[in-house]
């Protein structure tokens, strides 16, 4: 593979026409100032009346079609309805108007050839403007004309307007820029949207003892242990060294939940009567809504919880169901002062703990602006060529942001603005490119997933406030032949401080909550809360409408980021050699000297100096 130059690698800074004027590195007056304006004439079809029969059974089955040049989009239609109601909008790009006029026809569907009812045709040179943030315009009603211009039998409700990509009917409307696509589920799959991550909360479950146990076999000791399960996540208590039908453990066991709580905790007691065999000494189910919830480390009351085991016994030819209740001693909180930890720390977006009350003051605004892409490689083949449907996807904490798809372009413009609060400095946006691959709607099992194009992550502590970054940045992937750069991405960052003192004082405080300090969780049991938190994360997402996918999720979050890596060993330790390069020099230059390996060298440290001895020939040459 050929190497790209060095200078391919690197940030170019951009000035680009943002907000319809020019970008000086202050802070602009004007709203929607991070992005270039686009321009976009939008019709919204309301509703027809009065809409004459065409059928031969009397009915009318009616849709509308709006047409501009070479463009074309469509309602949905109604069967058996003369006062349709469609509320769809419509959006054609200003850039791409090839006619003067635009034409509205309502049409009659049939088996054959739908039928022409009448339309509404509109001078280009006539529409109003509207400038956010104007109320939306008002609708009005138009009396359908047939083709020669007479009037027809009909009117339909309409508003036209010239706007731009701020208007707020912009991101559900269709756009003639994928006009292409059809279904309502692939037109969802296109839009734009902004999703938020599940409200996360550690749950801890200290499993302190149980009593009357009932083993089947009272001729053995029992090995009892508690299997603990929450949704996907099991976890089980050592055996008890007890082994008594009254066994102690006081053991912590640490999972996920997610808000709202869906699923109990289900507790079992289990007793080992063989190396792969258990026995169920009995089971309890605990909703999440019941556990009690704390901030700080008070210990939380411990509480006895019934363990039922159901037994079925013979009474000569019936069925006796026995309920026997034993009893577990436990400590069940959920744990609102840790923070959650759904992201690599490396790269984390949101340090807050999970209790609102502990939230200190928002320190400012982070704006965003994803403006383009450029120079991306064709991801997938169609029609025999190449080509890519690329969208961004922005995350910062608990809120993600998706673009719509621009379908067919190795050069995508979005121009899209989203903004989010920011309540520590230390903290990173990660913006990642992906090519959408499910343009022809629906979730078939085992079907085909969105390629990932490449992302980039910014440091809020990098950024001076007010000021405005435009930057070109590389998306770059690592394959197994190196690091191959996919395109480049076109984005204007603003950070806007709103109490200098707040920012400076989170400065000053620890990076986590206090509670990651007064009881830390162990290595290992982060690295499995993690996964758990990005598995529910994705799943929750995933379950959306339209679904931001697993495969994203995962691959903003750096699901695979904890486990082992070949290339990252190596990369670790050349940059370990790196730091200790020096010192390992002077130490074979100093063995070079006791060896005499260097004659001259040694000779020269061990000549006396002309007032006193040389410091090297005491301390490291051989007599």
């Amino acid at each position: 593979m050929q190497r790209p130059p060095p200078e391919d690698f690197l940030l170019k800074e951009t000035k680009p026409h943002l907000g319809g004027g020019k970008v000086s590195g202050d802070k602009l007056t004007s709203t929607y100032d991070l992005v270039e304006q686009m321009q976009y004439l939008y019709v919204r079809v309301v509703k027809a009346k009065d809409l004459p029969a065409k059928d031969v059974t009397g009915s009318c089955d009616p849709y509308t079609e709006v047409k501009l040049g070479n463009y074309k989009g469509t309602t949905r239609h109604f069967e058996k309805k003369s006062n349709p109601e469609w509320n769809q909008v419509f959006a054609f790009s200003k850039d791409r108007i090839q006619a003067s006029i635009l034409e509205v026809t309502v049409k009659d569907k049939d088996v054959v050839k739908d039928d022409f009812i009448g339309r509404v045709l509109f001078d280009l040179n006539e529409i109003p403007k509207r400038v956010p943030p104007d109320s939306p315009l008002a609708p009005q009603w138009y009396r359908l004309e047939d083709r020669k211009g007479d009037k027809a039998k009909g009117e339909l409700m309409l508003a036209v307007w010239m706007g731009t990509q701020a208007d707020e009917a912009f991101p559900e409307a269709w756009h003639s820029d994928a006009a292409t696509v059809s279904g309502t589920d692939a037109l969802a799959n296109i839009r734009s949207k902004v999703y938020l991550s599940p409200k996360l909360w550690y749950l801890r479950v200290n499993i302190i003892e149980a009593q009357d146990l009932q083993p089947s076999d009272k001729g053995r000791y029992p090995e009892v242990f508690v299997k603990a399960t929450l949704g996907n996540q099991t976890l089980r208590t050592r055996i008890s060294q007890s082994r008594t039908i009254n066994p102690m453990w006081n053991e912590d066991l640490m999972f996920v939940a997610a808000e709202p709580f869906e699923e109990p905790l289900i507790l079992s007691v289990e007793d080992r009567v063989a190396p792969n065999k258990e026995e169920s000494l009995g089971r309890c189910a605990i909703p999440l809504q019941m556990v009690d919830r704390r901030l700080d480390q008070k210990p939380v009351n411990t509480k006895w919880y019934n363990i039922e085991k159901h037994i079925v016994i013979m009474e000569g030819e019936k069925k006796k169901e026995i309920k026997f209740s034993s009893k577990i001693h436990m400590r069940i909180c959920l744990e609102g002062g840790y923070h959650v930890l759904d992201e690599s720390t490396h790269y984390s977006s949101d340090l807050r703990p999970t209790a609102k009350q502990l939230w200190k003051s928002s320190i400012g605004v982070l704006e965003l602006g994803i403006l383009s892409a450029h120079g991306l490689m064709p991801m997938k083949t169609k029609d025999g060529k190449g080509t890519t449907d690329a969208y961004c996807v922005a995350k910062y904490g608990q809120k993600w942001v998706r673009t719509r798809t621009i379908i067919d372009s190795f050069a995508p413009r979005w121009n899209e603005q989203y903004t989010w609060e920011v309540f520590d400095p230390c903290t990173v946006i990660t913006i990642g490119v992906f090519d959408n691959c499910h343009l022809h709607g629906g979730d078939k099992p085992g079907g085909s997933k969105d390629s990932k194009i490449g992302k980039v992550r910014i440091r809020l502590s990098t950024l001076e406030t007010d000021r405005v970054y435009t930057h070109s940045y590389p998306l770059l992937v690592l394959n197994p032949n190196g690091v191959k750069k996919m395109g480049e991405i076109h984005l204007a960052v603003r950070f806007t401080c709103s109490s200098l003192l707040n920012m400076m004082h989170m400065y000053s405080l620890p990076l986590l909550p206090k509670m990651h300090y007064i009881h830390p969780l162990t290595v290992s049991q982060l690295d499995n809360l993690r996964h758990q938190a990005t598995q529910i994360v994705s799943m929750r997402l995933s379950r959306a409408e339209p679904p931001l996918r697993k495969e994203i999720v995962e691959y903003m979050l750096d699901v695979g980021s904890h486990m082992w890596s070949m290339r990252r060993s190596k990369a670790n330790f050349f940059r370990i050699m790196g730091v200790l390069g020096g010192l390992i020099a002077v130490g074979k230059w100093f063995d070079q000297i006791c060896n005499w390996k260097n004659p001259i060298t040694t000779m020269e440290t061990k000549a006396p100096p002309s007032h006193g001895h040389s410091p090297l020939s005491c301390g490291f040459c051989a007599p």
